[in-house]
């Protein structure tokens, strides 16, 4: 949207604007580069333009990055407003599309992405050839306000106000250490005194409980790896060097794994589907939601499967 803004005698568009909120919300040129696809040095001209432009110095380049100035601070709540008015109209118009076609974009973490999301997406697609499916996995929280994804699957609720949600399925996790581990360091039990070496999810709010549960079981063990990623986690498993807490769907079938009962509970996650309500009544994006929840009643007891 060009929306302008009357400034004296200059005009500044929406464009322009956004740059300022894109760079105080990045804190560095080249973040906020990536974030839009362009160049640093493109970004940096951009703003020595806008600052001649209206007059004010918008932000203290550092080192470590952008710092923004009293000015700059000043106009940011009102270009988080226009940016929420602007996708506001961009959701309505969305809305009114009919028919099953276009882009549906999906995010959600890397192994479930890879071995979960992307088989489901796979076969809507196959059966919608007029609908395109962008996955993303990654580990950082998509604002589906913005509009940076449509769907999202997430472990836990959403902080978004206007997200309309399903819970889906429980995701069950459990200790897992090799044959050639065990042989060579015992069998983790709950208080065990022997310093097992584990390997951890970097920490994030739904990963909390998966990092807790394991302290709690090994008080002693050393943490020889910090990763966000379960693949990291699973094939340092598999290297015999450790244990950690995994995804029974992932860990389950590994040759060599092996899940040790410790008598604790094992954590689970509850797996949710999140979608804007403005655009949950699309055609192409209602349907993917309904064939993705009716695809994991036929998961969850892989998900989580029940206790021996």
């Amino acid at each position: 949207m060009q929306a302008q803004i009357w400034d004296g005698d200059s005009r500044m568009d929406w464009e322009e604007l956004r740059l300022v909120q894109v760079l105080a919300r990045h804190g560095s040129l080249s973040a906020a580069a990536r974030s839009l696809g362009t160049t640093q040095p493109t970004l940096s001209r951009r703003l020595d333009a806008f600052e001649t432009k209206c007059g004010h110095k918008l932000f203290e380049r550092h080192s470590n990055g952008l710092m923004p100035t009293v000015a700059c601070q000043s106009i940011l709540s009102i270009l988080d407003q226009m940016e929420a008015s602007a996708l506001a109209v961009e959701r309505r118009f969305a809305a009114q599309e009919e028919g099953l076609q276009g882009t549906v974009t999906v995010t959600t973490l890397d192994w479930l992405g890879d071995y979960v999301i992307a088989p489901i997406l796979a076969k809507f697609a196959a059966d919608h050839p007029g609908i395109t499916i962008n996955l993303i996995n990654d580990s950082r929280r998509f604002n589906l306000s913005r509009r940076d994804a449509d769907i999202a699957f997430r472990f836990g609720g959403f902080d978004q106000k206007d997200i309309v949600e399903w819970k889906v399925a429980e995701v069950r996790y459990g200790l897992f250490a090799s044959r050639d581990y065990i042989e060579r360091f015992g069998k983790p039990a709950a208080g065990d005194s022997t310093a097992h070496s584990i390997v951890e999810l970097a920490e994030a709010p739904v990963r909390v409980s998966l990092s807790t549960w394991l302290k709690e079981i090994l008080p002693d063990a050393r943490v020889i790896l910090r990763t966000n990623s379960i693949r990291s986690q699973l094939s340092a498993v598999e290297a015999g060097v450790a244990v950690a807490t995994l995804p029974f769907f992932l860990a389950a079938d590994r040759l060599g794994l092996l899940a040790v009962d410790t008598g604790n509970s094992p954590p689970t996650l509850p797996l949710v589907i999140g979608v804007h309500s403005d655009m949950r009544r699309i055609p192409r994006i209602r349907k993917l939601i309904d064939f993705a929840v009716s695809e994991f009643v036929g998961l969850r007891s892989r998900l989580s499967p029940a206790r021996p």
